[in-house]
């Protein structure tokens, strides 16, 4: 449809282009006949009139013959390149500039020198004396205050038409450049602005068809390229999009899906009594430990999807992040006791107050120490230090665990990523931990950073505004 469209746009512009050519040049050629008629009749009449009074009075006071006038109206139809009669007021012809025109009458039929009109000449063939249009003016030869006669002057019109055939050479050549670039700047329009245009409609309908690898091959730096820039841009980021939303609901059916059947499982094997009911405390734990699995598992979902369905509101207070720190310590003061595991705390000596959300900023925390301990081997230690400069608060926790490899320490922000390292430590894990720490720093406007060596261990710095 579109392409018929461009057609038919492309057609009426060359017959809206033939047709101002067209108009346009017999507009031109009509006015310069109009005017070659007038300046013609206008020279021809300044003529009859200067030959007229000076000449031809002197006829009819007997100073001059009927061939002396011939002759001179036979110089004068030369330079004039015309026919010249001298009649009487009655229209008998005295003589003219050709003996030998037959055109010439013995007297002309029906004279009247008021039929020239105010136009001082008129145009046809003049009574029918001739077989072509001509133009005719006429003067009256006068003697003592009596007009005596006429000198009628004929000029053929074919002389006009042929001296407008001349100017109109430039004239159409002008019009057949401008008729010439014109397509020029169709073409360059084709090109240009709309095969682009196409091209980029196209792509929306692939879009549209869910064919987001379609990329619109536009290399251009304007605003057509930029546009173009950002569709392709933009079916990438779907793309992304698309494939990250698959990869999310298989990570999720699958970490739901494991907890799922083992509680299942062990719910009937209870049932049917294949578990004895001296073990079903045993089992009842490992439930309890899928359950909390579970409960982890949707309380990240539910956090991460607050972040994607609107920005992250901040309820920002002034608070001390050492005592945060400390109280947050003390929280796994249990695990910790189990693993051997000791948190060694580097705090300044003065009260240090930041500007965050306390509860986004106790969640970071608690992460990154939930984090670190799961990573730590037995009787090792976890280190967390406070600095500051300037107006930033960096803290930095710091554990002696397994380590990230170099490959895979850009990936451990990804939702549900876990590292070869980490799946035989982290059972209970969700995968979204990092994922959520990294979303809250960052809608504080504030960084963090990761430095890890794989079998060393890993340290996390994130920054805050001073209060």
């Amino acid at each position: 449809m579109k392409a018929v469209l461009h057609l038919k746009f492309i057609v009426l512009y060359i017959i809206f282009g033939f047709l101002c050519v067209f108009t346009t040049a017999t507009l031109t050629t009509e006015l310069i006949t109009e005017r070659l008629e007038k300046d013609t009749s206008q020279t021809l009449y300044r003529e009859a009139t200067m030959i007229a009074d000076n000449y031809l009075p002197s006829y009819f006071s007997n100073e001059s013959s009927s061939w002396a006038v011939h002759s001179q109206l036979s110089a004068m139809k030369t330079y004039l390149n015309s026919s010249l009669w001298f009649v009487e007021k009655d229209g008998t012809m005295i003589t003219s500039a050709n003996l030998k025109d037959t055109t010439a009458p013995q007297s002309v039929n029906n004279f009247d020198p008021a039929e020239i009109g105010s136009n001082q000449y008129m145009i046809g063939t003049y009574h029918n004396y001739f077989q072509e249009d001509m133009i005719t003016v006429m003067a009256p030869v006068t003697q003592g205050f009596y007009t005596k006669g006429y000198l009628i002057i004929h000029s053929p019109v074919s002389l006009i038409n042929e001296r407008c055939r001349t100017l109109m050479v430039p004239v159409y050549i002008s019009l057949g450049v401008i008729f010439l670039l014109s397509f020029i700047f169709l073409l360059g329009f084709h090109f240009f602005v709309h095969r682009p245009l196409f091209l980029i409609t196209e792509a929306a309908k692939q879009y549209a068809m869910g064919n987001l690898d379609y990329e619109i091959p536009v290399n251009r730096h304007d605003e057509i390229g930029y546009l173009s820039a950002s569709l392709n841009y933009m079916a990438t980021q779907l793309k992304d999009s698309d494939d990250y939303q698959k990869k999310i609901v298989a990570n999720v059916s699958h970490d739901f899906r494991s907890p799922l059947t083992s509680i299942r499982g062990y719910v009937e094997a209870m049932a049917d009594g294949t578990i004895p009911p001296e073990l079903h405390e045993k089992y009842l734990n490992i439930i309890l430990f899928e359950t909390e699995r579970l409960t982890d598992l949707t309380t990240d979902l539910l956090t991460l999807n607050e972040f994607d369905t609107k920005e992250l509101l901040l309820n920002k207070t002034s608070f001390d992040i050492q005592e945060m720190i400390k109280h947050t310590a003390q929280s796994f003061e249990g695990v910790c006791t189990q693993k051997h595991i000791s948190i060694k705390l580097f705090l300044l000596s003065e009260q240090i107050n930041v500007m965050a959300d306390r509860r986004k900023i106790q969640q970071v925390l608690y992460n990154l120490l939930d984090n670190a301990i799961k990573f730590s081997e037995n009787d090792s230690s976890i280190t967390v230090e406070v600095t500051t400069k300037n107006d930033k608060i960096f803290v930095s926790v710091k554990d002696h665990g397994i380590g990230i490899s170099r490959k895979e320490i850009n990936k451990i922000w990804e939702r549900f990523y876990k590292s070869d390292l980490s799946r035989g430590k982290d059972k209970k894990g969700t995968g979204l931990g990092l994922s959520i720490v990294k979303e809250i720093i960052q809608a504080h406007d504030e960084h963090i950073n990761v430095i890890s060596t794989e079998g060393v261990g890993t340290e996390f710095i994130f920054s805050l505004s001073k209060a």
